[in-house]
């Protein structure tokens, strides 16, 4: 079996709600990263055997197929296939798995990974919201609702359970979201996104190159004023991962097609690993899934250079930090969602295109990529910087 490279990674610079990329189709803003995968890659357009895109809200401009959109509106020819897929917050750190296992199977030899969502467009829980609205009922059915004990899964509820369980009150969540705005702002004035970052042309002209999101002004007082999401708890719009438009890519290839047409690997993907757990606090699994990673591929924590665990909230990170007892001087080196922005199916393209980056600009070696996703789900993902 063949081994798995990443040879191109890319990424738009988030973009707030209703902010600068809020005017691009999300389509469109996907066809865009599979242009510059691509172009920078020199690989030609026709050689790739398919794109598998993620995408959350699968609705309106993200309805009907958007991964076989995003290939209409680029330039790759319209016989290159595509799939778009939905493992909540995971849904492009899965489209790197299975793009990975396509080509070490062999049964392909060049896949984009991608993914993209424009939470200004289709906002959150839109697909849900229009179901219910519209009178077609919602996911969960009294099977389900009676196994939990619940009548709804959230992600509110799953951190505020998360914060109770680890014992994070609101000042420690509020240092952490400060912490992911400045390391965002540091990393942006050294310019550590540069080469990462698509431009995208916006409204009345110039193009976004930085990510809208980071506060560089952020302070304790600030984020301390921000208002509770619920009376009595500790969370705040301030310490969870912020609205986001974004979309990234990964170009994975086998050896084969590293020999055919002469591409230059950037890292190998050591190994790829999905959990599932307990879909009321939902949040907790990066951390049974960051056990069995690592146990799989035969190493220690310590052995991992650099981490990027997503921000969702900041009680997620602090809690893997404990969960594996980590170094938290590893871990969102250059800032996270907090500061970054969550573009929800993006999010693991993204991710790991920032990780791959870090480990090459510090000449460091090992990384692992942690994602939580709704109904209890995780993804890991470890890679090997080359």
């Amino acid at each position: 079996m063949s081994d798995a490279y990443i040879v191109q990674a890319i990424r738009t610079a988030g973009g707030r709600r209703n902010g600068k990329l809020a005017t691009w189709h999300p389509a469109d803003m996907a066809g865009e990263v599979l242009n510059a995968l691509v172009d920078r890659s020199g690989i030609d357009p026709a050689a790739i055997d398919d794109v598998i895109l993620g995408c959350v809200s699968q609705v309106g401009e993200q309805s009907w197929h958007v991964g076989r959109n995003a290939v209409l509106a680029s330039k790759l020819p319209d016989r290159v296939p595509a799939v778009t897929i939905d493992r909540q917050c995971g849904s492009s750190q899965q489209a790197v798995h299975f793009a990975a296992q396509a080509v070490m199977s062999g049964t392909q030899d060049v896949v984009i990974a991608a993914g993209v969502e424009s939470m200004s467009r289709v906002p959150i829980g839109s697909p849900t919201a229009l179901a219910v609205n519209a009178g077609l009922g919602g996911p969960w059915s009294k099977r389900i609702q009676d196994r939990y004990g619940v009548k709804e899964f959230s992600q509110f509820t799953g951190a505020q359970l998360l914060a109770e369980r680890y014992g994070f009150g609101r000042e420690r969540l509020d240092e952490y979201a400060l912490s992911s705005h400045q390391r965002a702002a540091q990393a942006t004035h050294a310019k550590a996104f540069a080469a990462e970052i698509l431009p995208l042309r916006i409204e009345g002209g110039g193009e976004h190159t930085v990510d809208e999101g980071i506060r560089f002004d952020a302070t304790r007082e600030s984020i301390g004023a921000v208002k509770l999401l619920k009376e009595g708890g500790v969370l705040s719009a301030a310490n969870a991962s912020q609205v986001c438009d974004g979309a990234a890519g990964v170009l994975v290839v086998n050896e084969r097609a590293l020999k055919a047409h002469g591409l230059t690997p950037l890292a190998r993907i050591h190994n790829l690993t999905v959990t599932g757990g307990d879909p009321v606090i939902m949040l907790e699994e990066p951390i049974g899934a960051t056990r069995l990673a690592l146990k799989r591929s035969g190493m220690r924590i310590a052995d991992i250079d650099l981490y990027e665990v997503n921000e969702a909230f900041a009680c997620v990170p602090l809690a893997w930090l404990q969960g594996v007892d980590a170094d938290p001087g590893r871990m969102n080196v250059n800032g996270g969602a907090i500061a970054l922005g969550h573009p929800l199916g993006a999010t693991g393209a993204k991710l790991m295109t920032t990780l791959l980056n870090a480990l090459r600009a510090r000449k460091r070696r090992y990384g692992l990529q942690a994602m939580c996703e709704g109904g209890g789900l995780a993804n890991v993902t470890i890679i090997e910087a080359l």
